[in-house]
C-alpha cells in the first residue's frame, strides 16, 4: 500500500516542479491533503515549468470508499474542489468557492492512482473560474469539474490568517 508523499508512484513526471511548501504544510485538519497515512486519500502537488496549471497525484485509500471496492462521489469532489481552489491560490488568487460542478465519468477503484490537472479559465473582477479533471492510469478521465471561486476580502483574508496560525498552520503556506 502506498502510505506516504514520497512513494514512487506519487512522485512527479519529468519538467514537473513539487510543490513542497504546500505538500509539507498539511495537517490532519485538512479533509482532503491533510492525511498521512494512506488510509483515505495521499495527494502530492506539482507546477509544471512554465506552465499555468496545477498537477497532482492522487492515491485513494480504504478510508475514500463508497461503491464497494471504489472511491466515493464526495472524495472525487472534495479533491477536484481543492485542487480548483489551490490552483488560484498558487496564481495569486486569494479565493474560496462560491460553485462547484462535478461530472463523474468512471469509477475508481480503491488503490488506483490517478493525475490531477487543475487550471483558471477566466477571472472577472473578484470571479475566478476554474476547471479540473481526474485522469487514471489507462488514460480515461474520471471525473471533470468546473468552479467558481470568489478572491476574499483583506478583513476575511486576515482572519483565516489568524485561525491558520491558531490551527499550528503556516498561514503562508498557500501563497
Amino acid at each position: 500500500m502506498i502510505d506516504d508523499l514520497t512513494h514512487p508512484d506519487l512522485a512527479g513526471e519529468a519538467g514537473w516542479e513539487s510543490i513542497e511548501r504546500f505538500n509539507e504544510a498539511r495537517t490532519a485538519e485538512s479533509y482532503v491533503s491533510g492525511e498521512s497515512d494512506g488510509r483515505r486519500l495521499l495527494v502530492r502537488y506539482f507546477r509544471p515549468i512554465g506552465a499555468e496549471v496545477l498537477k497532482a497525484r492522487v492515491r485513494f485509500g480504504p478510508g475514500s470508499q463508497g461503491p464497494p471496492g471504489h472511491v466515493h462521489g464526495g472524495a472525487l469532489a472534495a479533491l477536484l474542489d481543492e485542487a480548483m481552489g489551490f490552483s488560484a491560490w498558487i496564481a495569486g488568487h486569494r479565493v474560496v468557492a462560491a460553485h462547484i460542478e462535478v461530472d463523474f465519468l468512471a469509477l475508481v477503484p480503491l488503490g488506483a492512482v490517478g493525475t490531477l490537472d487543475a487550471r483558471i479559465e477566466g477571472v472577472n473582477g473578484r470571479k475566478v473560474h476554474v476547471r479540473a479533471r481526474l485522469d487514471l492510469p489507462d488514460g480515461s478521465v474520471a471525473a471533470r469539474s468546473t468552479g467558481l471561486f470568489l478572491e476574499l476580502r483583506p478583513e476575511q483574508l486576515e482572519r483565516l490568517a489568524e485561525l491558520a496560525t491558531g490551527a499550528g498552520m503556516d498561514p503562508e503556506a498557500f501563497g
